[in-house]
């Protein structure tokens, strides 16, 4: 998916309430971000992936959590 189809897709998802597709389309926008290097949007994603994960009580939340605080942008919280 490209970056056009990625934030429609973000688009759609928050229209829909889709917490799920939320997690899911803000953690692949920050793997984008972050294969392009871009360390400061890729963790602008994840926090936002994490939020919606902890909303949601989706699995990712654990993994979202590491990835940030690795990257010194959140404290490390026991699930």
């Amino acid at each position: 998916m490209d970056r056009e189809g990625l934030d429609r897709a973000l688009l759609k998802a928050h229209a829909d309430q889709d917490m799920p597709a939320l997690v899911q389309l803000y953690t692949r926008a920050a793997d984008d971000a972050e294969a392009h290097q871009d360390i400061d949007a890729a963790c602008f994603y994840l926090t936002h992936a994490f939020v919606f994960a902890l909303e949601a009580g989706d699995p990712a939340a654990p993994g979202l959590n590491r990835r940030l605080a690795e990257r010194g942008r959140a404290h490390l919280i026991e699930f």
